[in-house]
């Protein structure tokens, strides 16, 4: 066995063993979390792996290849949390070693082991390991597919091509047409920075759009033979609409996803930081020409989701794999001339230590929690979420410790010229701060959130009943109450007739709207929720 090999092999049992663990630990809480993991189960019980449904109705938001890994791992596993989020982690073992892979390639085996540590060390990136999103597999076929696009033009291959097209087209079966508006926008950025000479090999783009569109159009052919063109339509509208308006309140300013790189992406956008201010001076023509590559990516995911009006975190998820790069060339050459990290330094520890204090201070917060009410006096719903049974006990600050002892330990170190292991004791100490917020925080911000509503429906699960929500959208009946069937629409549900009892959560705020209709009788109230049912 190679060492390549060999180190590939401890990278992804390492992975496993970093992001499996605890996945199923907590309900599913984010929405998107939520919908995906309905849209797979629906596919088990209707059988119907072709066609995403979400409430057994035709869904036209996102193609089916993340929604097909999720399904697999619940006909494995079971449906539930941790089947849902097993393909994150999956991912996450195969990213970090290809990262590894990647960067021997390019470079030599220590630079791939920097940028697999500047990717799994820092936070948002080894967080979004731990999700049922999309965006984890979505990312990495994307750059895929651009480093064999690049690989392409270097080696003038047509087979490097035509794997750029296949992983690409993955990309659209992911997550739809952002793959080739993306890809699209930074291959015409690229040859834009070169003055439109003849750089690129318009052949060999041929062949990767063609590749990319049949790749694709496997799924898409079939479903529109299938299902007509409802779909596409559906589909292509939903994407303009996406970038056309703010969806779901989720707007921000221009800014906004600067400020989560950098603050997302700690440590990592330091360094990456400094090697946009100091950048590597490189003497070999195709190194020079990758890192050109990659900051063009970065730039245009940036300023692309700076644009578009939605701004949601995981938007600008893709600029982990420049951005990480760029760090790497700056740990590269901390370990290589043995040399500290500059303003850096200090960096790490006003932004890092900010970071630890306001964790270590969560919890504390938490057993006073009546302090936060006077801010939330004319919202009754976070009102009453606040009054959730969450017990804080002090211990959870440790996350935050971890972290603040992480730095410190690497400023003495750096203090005392032992810059790698300053490095390595930065990163490692992020990637242990990230693990222990995750084991300590996240079933206790889940329980100021959703829980009540998700036990509510969890304990009417497998009854022959129909469940509903009121002032809320959200799918959790569906997914946590295990519904076989489509529903009634909403109106028969609330004053209709019924053939069967019906459970109906609804926020406080609409309790009076709920009773108006006359329909309904009260069972118990929980934190910001109102759980009533009404019988044929």
């Amino acid at each position: 066995m190679s060492h390549s090999t060999r180190t590939s092999l401890l990278i992804a049992l390492g992975a496993l063993l970093l992001f499996v663990p605890g996945l199923g630990a907590v309900h599913l809480f984010d929405w998107d979390e939520i919908n995906f993991a309905e849209i797979a189960r629906e596919m088990l019980v209707s059988g119907d792996r072709s066609r995403p449904q979400m409430a057994f109705a035709p869904f036209h938001e996102k193609p089916p290849l993340f929604l097909w890994m999720q399904a697999a791992c619940m006909a494995l596993f079971g449906v539930g949390e941790f089947a849902a989020r097993l393909p994150n982690a999956l991912c996450g073992a195969v990213t970090l070693v290809l990262l590894y892979r990647i960067g021997r390639r390019e470079r030599d085996d220590r630079f791939g082991l920097l940028w697999a540590l500047a990717y799994a060390g820092s936070i948002l990136p080894h967080l979004y390991f731990h999700s049922g999103i999309i965006d984890p597999w979505f990312n990495l076929f994307i750059f895929l597919g651009l480093y064999a696009f690049i690989r392409s033009l270097r080696e003038r291959s047509t087979a490097q091509a035509l794997a750029s097209g296949v992983l690409i087209g993955l990309a659209l079966l992911t997550k739809g047409p952002a793959a080739a508006i993306i890809l699209g926008l930074t291959v015409l950025t690229y040859w834009a920075t070169h003055r439109f000479r003849p750089v690129l090999h318009w052949g060999r783009v041929a062949v990767v759009a063609g590749a990319a569109i049949g790749t694709a159009a496997l799924w898409g052919v079939y479903d529109l033979l299938r299902n007509g063109p409802a779909f596409m339509v559906a589909f292509f509208e939903r994407q303009v609409a996406l970038f056309t308006q703010e969806d779901a309140g989720h707007g921000g300013f221009f800014g906004y996803h600067v400020v989560v790189l950098l603050i997302g992406c700690f440590p990592a956008s330091l360094f990456a930081l400094q090697e946009l201010l100091r950048p590597t001076r490189e003497t070999d023509g195709q190194r020079t020409d990758l890192r050109r590559w990659m900051l063009t990516l970065f730039w245009v995911v940036l300023v692309l989701f700076s644009i578009v009006n939605t701004k949601i975190v995981h938007y600008s998820s893709l600029c982990y794999f420049p951005l990480t790069y760029l760090a790497a060339l700056q740990l590269e050459r901390i370990w290589q001339r043995n040399e500290g990290f500059g303003w850096t330094r200090f960096a790490l520890g006003i932004l890092g230590n900010l970071i630890a204090v306001i964790v270590i201070a969560v919890p504390f917060v938490g057993m006073h929690i009546d302090v936060l009410k006077p801010l939330l006096k004319d919202d009754a719903f976070a009102l009453g979420n606040l009054e959730a049974d969450v017990r804080w006990t002090g211990v959870e600050a440790v996350a935050g410790l971890v972290l603040f002892g992480a730095l410190t330990a690497a400023h003495f170190l750096h203090q005392r010229g032992r810059f790698r292991a300053s490095l390595l004791t930065s990163f490692v100490g992020t990637a242990a701060f990230v693990w222990c917020t995750l084991f300590f925080f996240v079933n206790n911000i889940e329980a100021y959130s959703q829980r009540a509503a998700v036990e509510f429906f969890e304990g009417h699960a497998g009854e022959r009943c129909w469940l509903l929500t009121k002032g809320y959208k959200s799918y959790v009946p569906e997914f946590y109450g295990r519904m076989a069937e489509a529903q009634p629409p909403e109106d028969v549900l609330l004053h209709g007739p019924i053939d069967r009892p019906v459970y109906l959560s609804c926020k406080i705020t609409a309790i009076e709207e709920v009773r108006a209709l006359g329909t309904f009788t009260e069972l118990y109230r929980r934190n910001g929720f109102v759980f009533l049912h009404r019988t044929p």
